[in-house]
């Protein structure tokens, strides 16, 4: 007879190994992560920033450079944030963390009218702070949790919403051009995180900043690709390739292809072939 605790143990092993493969793969295609780096991993809680700061963590003990870890959580002071789980999360693992205290909430409760979506607002808020703190403590790279599907769901929310091929990049540079933003879980599965969160049994903090409210237009988004996904196996690889893989010639940028410029070469100074002479050449 089986042992499903074995098989289980199996089964964690080589999701960890598929994780850390890919966030290793990740780190080096985009050069993320360069020896002498302080690396800031922000963590809100979720199953993602969980995930992200554990593969850091064991990759830090193999990699061939050497560079720092710090996890950074931003307190919005939302009510009933139970504000002693992160430090004793992070004291537990031995990480250098540091707890970012700052009434976001109520400024996103004053701005936004009742009902309405609150995650851009917000979203901009702790990028700021978040920004400030990096620029303050010498940190050379900010680690965000954001996955494969996030980076899909971004990619058509843009093109269905906001008439523009934009999605997330894997390495960013901020407008100010004083934060480097990295996201190493870029070739990771939102599913494989999912299955991953579970088996660590992380101390998950749900976002009750609008009541866990979903974007309706995000939402719709997942709904999509995990259809995809389930339905014609290998569709969100392969669209996924296709951001790595881009023939600006081949779309209809005139910013970024110079298509009034295009121009024939001297016909002149070129052997005239006629057609059915080609077609001889091919026949034999």
């Amino acid at each position: 007879m089986s042992d499903p605790g074995k098989k289980s143990r199996t089964q964690f092993n080589k999701l960890q190994k598929r994780l850390r493969h890919y966030v290793g793969d990740a780190i080096a295609d985009y050069q993320m992560i360069e020896n002498g780096d302080k690396v800031m991993v922000c963590l809100s809680g979720g199953k993602d920033s969980f995930t992200l700061l554990d593969v850091l963590i064991n990759l830090q003990k193999t990699a061939p450079i050497d560079f720092e870890l710090i996890a950074v959580n931003l307190d919005q002071k939302q009510p009933g944030f139970p504000e002693h789980v992160l430090p004793d999360y992070f004291e537990s693992l031995g990480v250098a963390y540091h707890i970012i205290e700052k009434d976001t909430y109520s400024v996103v409760k004053r701005v936004i009218p009742e009902g309405s979506t609150t995650c851009g607002l917000c979203s901009r808020l702790r990028r700021g702070t978040l920004y400030g703190y990096a620029e303050a403590n010498g940190i050379t790279k900010i680690a965000l949790g954001h996955h494969r599907d996030d980076i899909l769901e971004t990619f058509f929310l843009n093109i269905f919403y906001g008439g523009k091929l934009k999605a997330m990049p894997p390495k960013l540079l901020s407008d100010d051009k004083k934060n480097i933003v990295i996201r190493p879980l870029a070739y990771c599965r939102e599913k494989d995180i999912e299955r991953f969160s579970a088996f660590k049994n992380f101390p998950i903090i749900p976002c009750n900043l609008c009541g866990s409210q979903e974007n309706l237009q995000r939402q719709a988004m997942k709904v999509m690709l995990k259809s995809w996904d389930k339905q014609f196996p290998g569709r969100l690889e392969t669209i996924f390739t296709s951001l790595q893989n881009v023939a600006p010639s081949q779309l209809a940028d005139r910013q970024l292809f110079d298509f009034t410029g295009l121009k024939m070469s001297n016909r002149a100074s070129e052997p005239i072939v006629s057609f059915t002479a080609g077609l001889e050449v091919l026949a034999q």
